[in-house]
């Protein structure tokens, strides 16, 4: 197989290489940092599997893991963590593998012996089991078999339309297949339920107004256009303008 080693540390890294070599049967075709490079790597070098630290820097093994598997033919992933007992016990329970830091020779040719493919729930699945679960840096966007990471920093509204969500940026629009509720459960820090199709991103807002039939609105930062608050939404959307 075809192998990509995703790790902050060098060291892992090189130790990781030196004892595939050693197994034989499969080769290393590159490495990566962080999340966002596992992706991008991903994309240019098309692996088997990822080998993937659990915590990086910036976007996290798991976030990686999650942009992954939407991919019509997602890699094998095999976490390596120095997790505890509890985030381990999320593995088993999901029958997701991982490698358990320090990584021993024999349980690593075994585990890339029966690497499998993941998929998106057990990712999730095993993010929601620990006890702080992973929050996302990033939206991925799938165009033609590609994968576009849309910074949630970016990102100004959520607007739903049946089975899409509609994410808008300052500069660009893109469709989402995610629903609002998991949306406003995982960005409940920065975003405000408004209508029951929209989620705002707080630090964009710059006002709220009422029309002449009394319909509140959410006026924008950078965008030249009002989105409805529906009536029981008003309440807390006028108690957040007031604190």
């Amino acid at each position: 197989m075809k192998v990509l080693i995703v790790d902050d540390e060098k060291l892992a890294r090189d130790r990781l290489r030196e004892m595939i070599g050693e197994i034989g049967e499969h080769t290393v075709v590159g490495e990566a940092m962080n999340g966002s490079e596992a992706i991008s790597e991903t994309a240019r070098l098309n692996p088997d599997v990822l080998l993937m630290d659990i915590r990086m820097p910036g976007m996290d093994g798991l976030e990686a893991a999650m942009h992954l598997m939407g991919l019509d033919a997602p890699p094998g992933v095999i976490f390596t963590t120095a997790y505890d007992q509890h985030a381990l016990d999320a593995f088993e329970v999901n029958a997701v593998d991982y490698l358990l830091k320090p990584i021993r020779k024999d349980r690593l040719a075994k585990a890339l012996g029966k690497a499998g493919k993941l998929t998106l729930q057990q990712v999730q699945d095993v993010n929601q089991a620990q006890e702080c679960p992973t929050v996302r840096t990033h939206l991925s966007v799938h165009l033609r078999g590609n994968i576009r990471l849309v910074p949630v920093q970016d990102v100004l509204y959520f607007l739903a339309d049946n089975k899409y969500v509609t994410v808008r940026t300052t500069k660009e629009e893109h469709l989402i297949e995610d629903s609002l509720v998991n949306l406003e459960r995982e960005f409940s820090e920065s975003f405000l339920r408004i209508h029951r199709n929209a989620l705002v991103a707080t630090p964009y807002i710059s006002g709220i107004e009422k029309d002449a039939s009394g319909t509140w609105h959410v006026t924008l930062k950078g965008l030249d256009k009002r989105l409805a608050v529906s009536r029981r939404h008003a309440a807390a959307v006028r108690r957040w303008a007031r604190r």
